[in-house]
C-alpha cells in the first residue's frame, strides 16, 4: 500500500510502499477514501525537515539541554551518532481520515465490516486505529465532509475549555482551518464572535460565516476593534488558533478580555507572558489538548478503557460524535474550506509549496481498487547458500539504532523485519537493503529459509513469540526481558529443552570490553562483592514500561541487565534475593529500589536502580571488590584498577553490543555452545520476578 511519509533529515516527503498493517485487538482496520491535510501541523513538520541543523536545534532548545546533557554522561560519539540516527526517522503525516471498515479486532463491538468511519489514521491507503479513536459517519455525511472531524475536534476541546454561555463574545485569533471551523462552532452554540486574521480570503470566509472578522495590519488595532465591538467591556474570552513564535499574541489576547475573562490556546505562539496584563484583570489561561480528554492516555487510546460519561462527559471520541452531528445537522459547514482535491498519487502538488501555500484545506482522494499485502519486497535477495538467516520482529527505536545497525555491520543475512502498522519494517528494510517488510511476523515464522528470530517487540510479547519460534524451530535472541512471569518462564524451559534451538537474550553488558577485562582480573579469586548503579532517569508514569502486565515495571525490564552481569562476574547462579524500595507497590514505587543477591557461591550482589538521580551524572557504574583489590567500571567507558598491575581501560563507550551479535553469529554459524548459559538466562529471569514478590511480602526469596 501507499503512504505519506516526511524525511526529517532532507525535508523531503515522500510517497512510500509498505506492507498494510493486519488487524489486532481492541482496533479496527480501515480502507481509507479520503483524507485532509492539515497544513498548519503538516507545514511546520515539512519545514522542520527543510531546515539545517542549527535551524532544527533553535526550534528545540529543550533537545539541545538533553543532548549537551548525554554527551556529558556517554561522550561526544555516542551522543552524534544517536541524534543523527534519530533525525535519520522519516515520520507519517496526516491524522485526519475518512474511509470503510474492512476488519475488525477482539473486543471491538461497535463497528462491523463496511461501517463509515473516521479516525485519526495517517495518510495511508489503509490504516490501523483503536477503536476509541474512531467514530462512524452518520448517512448523511460525505466522506469529504466527514475528513474535518478529527481537525474540527481540536477546535471544539478549545471551546469547551473556554467554556462559553449564550450571548457571550469570543474572539478567535487565527482564521486558518481550526480557526474557521472554531468560528462556525462558536456562533452554533449562541455566542458573537470576533476573528482577526492577515490573511484577506480567510478573513472574507469568516465574514461569510457570521464572524465580524477583520484583516490584521500595521494600520488595524486589534485590541481596539475588540473593546469598540463590546462597548469598552472587552472579549468573555479568547480562543487563540494562530501559529507564531511572537509573544505580542498572547498580550493582544490578555488586553481584549474583560476582567475574569477566559483565555485557551489551541494553537502555537510564544509564551513570554506578562504579569501585569493577567494581574489586573485576574484573566485565567489554559493550553488546549488536542482533540480531548483520552488524548496521550495508553489506557484509554490504545487499552480501549473508556471513561465514564457521567463523569467525563466530552472525551475526544465523544468530541469525534459531536461534531459529526454538527456536520449531520447542516451546523458545520466544510465544503466552503476545501481549496483544492487530488488523488493521493498528485500528492506533491500539495507538499512541494506547501511553506508558502494558501490553501486552508486540502483534499486527498485513495483509489477504491487496491490489493492488501501484508509482505512487500524491498530488497531483491537470495538466502539459498545462507547459514543463519534472521528475521527481525519489531522495528522500535532501539531495533532502528543499536540492533539492525550492528547486525548489517557484521554482514547478518536478514531476511524479513516485521512491525505492527507495517511503516517502521519498511523504512528499516529500505535503509539496511533487508529484502522483505512485513506487518505479520508470522510470515517469518513459516519460512523455512529463516533460521532464527530476533524479537524487539514489547515486553508482554517476548514469552508468546518465542514459544511460537521454538515452536517453528527457529534459533531465538530475544531482547531483554526473557519473560514477565514465573509461569511464562516455565514453559519457555520446556520448550527449550524440546526444541533443540537456542535462545540468547540480549544481556550484553557481559560482552563489553570493560565486562571481560573485569572478569579476566578478579577469575579464580572465588566469592566477590558487587555494587551496581543504575542511574535509569525518569520515565513518565503513563509509559507502558510501567504497566506490569505490559512492561513489567523496570526492575524485569531493564535491572535484568545487571542481575546478569554480576552473575557473569561471580561465575555463579543466585540463590536469594531482597528487594526493597520508597513504597511496597511493585505498580509504583520499582523506580527507585535496591536489589540485594545472594550467590550460591557466597558472592553478593547489591543493585541501585534509581530514577531521580541527575542526567548528567554517568548512567551506569559497577564496582567489584576481591581479596583487598577494587575495580569500577565508569558507563562502559572507562576501567579503574585498585590493587591490580593492570592500568585498567579507557576507550569510547562499549556496552557490548557489537561483540555479543558477533559471537551469536559465529555460534549460529559454526555450533558450539550457547552463547549465555541458559540456566543463567533463566536464573536471571526468575531472580527479577521474584525481586517484585519480595518488595510485596518484605522478605528474601529463593529463586530455584
Amino acid at each position: 500500500m501507499k503512504q505519506i511519509i516526511q524525511d526529517l533529515q532532507s525535508g523531503t516527503t515522500i510517497l512510500a510502499d509498505v506492507p498494510a498493517p493486519i488487524v489486532k485487538r481492541g482496533a479496527v482496520l480501515i480502507q481509507t477514501k479520503v483524507s485532509l491535510v492539515s497544513l498548519g501541523t503538516e507545514r511546520m513538520l515539512v519545514e522542520f525537515g527543510k531546515a539545517n541543523l542549527i535551524e532544527k536545534a533553535r526550534q528545540q532548545p529543550e533537545k539541545v539541554k538533553q543532548v549537551l546533557d548525554k554527551i556529558k554522561s556517554d561522550g561526544l560519539l555516542p551522543t552524534l551518532d544517536a541524534v543523527f540516527k534519530k533525525l535519520a526517522e522519516p515520520l507519517p503525516l496526516g491524522y485526519c481520515n475518512a474511509g470503510e471498515v474492512i476488519a475488525i479486532g477482539d473486543d471491538v463491538t461497535e463497528f462491523k465490516v463496511g461501517d463509515r468511519v473516521v479516525s485519526n489514521g495517517p495518510h495511508a491507503e489503509i490504516v490501523l486505529v483503536p477503536k476509541n479513536l474512531v467514530a462512524k459517519i452518520p448517512e448523511n455525511v460525505s466522506y469529504e465532509e466527514a475528513s474535518f472531524t478529527v481537525i474540527s475536534a481540536i477546535g471544539l476541546q478549545g471551546i469547551r475549555l473556554v467554556n462559553p454561555t449564550f450571548g457571550e463574545t469570543i474572539v478567535v485569533i487565527g482564521l486558518g482551518l481550526i480557526g474557521l471551523v472554531t468560528c462556525q462552532l462558536l456562533r452554533a452554540n449562541g455566542c458573537r464572535v470576533i476573528g482577526f486574521d492577515f490573511d484577506d480570503q480567510k478573513v472574507n470566509l469568516a465574514n461569510n460565516f457570521g464572524v465580524q472578522a477583520f484583516k490584521v495590519s500595521k494600520e488595524v488595532d486589534p485590541v481596539k476593534i475588540c473593546n469598540e465591538r463590546t462597548n469598552g467591556i472587552g472579549a468573555d474570552g479568547v480562543i487563540i488558533t494562530a501559529s507564531t513564535q511572537s509573544d505580542e499574541v498572547i498580550s493582544q489576547a490578555a488586553q481584549m478580555c474583560r476582567k475574569r475573562g477566559r483565555i485557551v490556546l489551541v494553537g502555537v505562539i510564544g509564551l513570554d507572558v506578562k504579569r501585569s496584563d493577567f494581574y489586573e484583570k485576574e484573566l485565567s489561561f489554559q493550553v488546549s489538548c488536542s482533540y480531548g480528554p483520552g488524548r496521550y492516555d495508553e489506557n484509554y487510546e490504545q487499552k480501549g478503557v473508556d471513561y465514564p460519561l457521567p463523569y467525563v462527559r466530552w472525551t475526544e471520541k465523544r468530541n469525534f460524535e459531536a461534531i459529526l452531528e454538527a456536520l449531520s445537522a447542516k451546523t458545520l459547514h466544510v465544503q466552503p474550506l476545501i481549496t483544492e482535491s487530488i488523488e493521493v498519487k498528485d500528492f506533491k502538488t500539495i507538499y512541494e509549496d506547501i511553506g508558502s501555500s494558501k490553501s486552508i484545506a486540502s483534499i486527498m482522494r485513495y483509489s477504491p481498487n487496491l490489493e492488501i499485502q501484508s509482505k512487500i519486497e524491498v530488497t531483491p535477495s537470495s538466502f539459498e547458500t545462507s547459514k543463519a538467516v534472521f528475521g527481525v520482529i519489531g522495528a522500535g527505536n532501539f531495533t532502528k539504532m543499536v540492533i539492525v545497525p550492528t547486525m548489517r555491520k557484521l554482514n547478518y543475512d536478514i531476511k524479513y523485519v516485521a512491525s505492527e502498522k507495517g511503516l517502521s519494517s519498511s523504512l528499516l528494510a529500505k535503509k539496511y537493503k533487508i529484502a522483505y517488510a512485513t506487518s505479520d511476523y508470522r510470515e517469518i515464522l513459516k519460512d523455512e529459509q529463516v533460521d532464527a528470530v530476533a524479537i524487539t517487540v514489547r515486553h508482554n510479547l517476548h514469552a508468546p513469540m518465542i514459544l511460537e519460534a521454538l515452536k517453528a524451530k527457529k534459533h531465538v535472541f530475544v531482547e531483554k526481558p526473557l519473560a514477565l512471569s514465573i509461569d511464562e518462564i516455565t514453559q519457555i524451559e520446556e520448550a527449550y529443552q524440546s526444541s533443540g534451538k537456542s535462545v540468547t537474550v540480549g544481556f550484553n553488558r557481559r560482552f563489553s570490553p570493560f565486562a571481560r577485562k573485569a572478569k579476566e582480573l578478579i577469575k579464580g579469586t572465588g566469592a566477590i562483592n558487587v555494587i551496581a548503579t543504575m542511574n535509569a532517569g525518569f520515565i513518565p508514569d503513563n509509559s507502558w514500561v510501567h504497566d506490569m502486565k505490559i512492561g513489567g515495571g523496570r526492575i524485569i525490564g531493564e535491572a535484568c541487565h545487571l542481575v546478569d552481569l554480576i552473575t557473569f562476574f561471580a561465575g555463579s547462579l543466585v540463590d536469594e534475593v531482597m528487594m526493597t524500595a520508597q513504597g511496597t507497590n511493585p505498580e509504583e514505587d520499582t523506580d527507585n529500589a535496591s536489589l540485594t543477591l545472594k550467590y550460591k557461591n557466597g558472592s553478593l550482589g547489591v543493585i541501585n536502580y534509581f530514577s531521580n538521580g541527575s542526567k548528567a551524572y554517568a548512567k551506569e557504574r559497577v564496582e567489584i571488590y576481591s581479596q583487598g583489590r577494587t575495580i569500577l567500571i565508569d558507563n562502559y567507558r572507562k576501567l579503574k584498577c585498585f590493587g591490580f598491575s593492570s592500568r585498567g581501560l579507557s576507550q569510547a563507550q562499549d556496552k557490548g553490543h557489537y561483540d555479543q551479535f558477533k559471537l551469536l553469529q559465529e555460534r549460529l554459524r559454526e555450533g558450539g555452545l550457547q552463547l549465555i548459559p541458559f540456566d543463567e538466562i533463566i536464573n536471571t529471569s526468575k531472580t527479577v520476578v521474584y525481586a517484585i514478590e519480595s518488595l510485596r511480602s518484605g522478605k528474601w526469596i529463593k529463586v530455584n
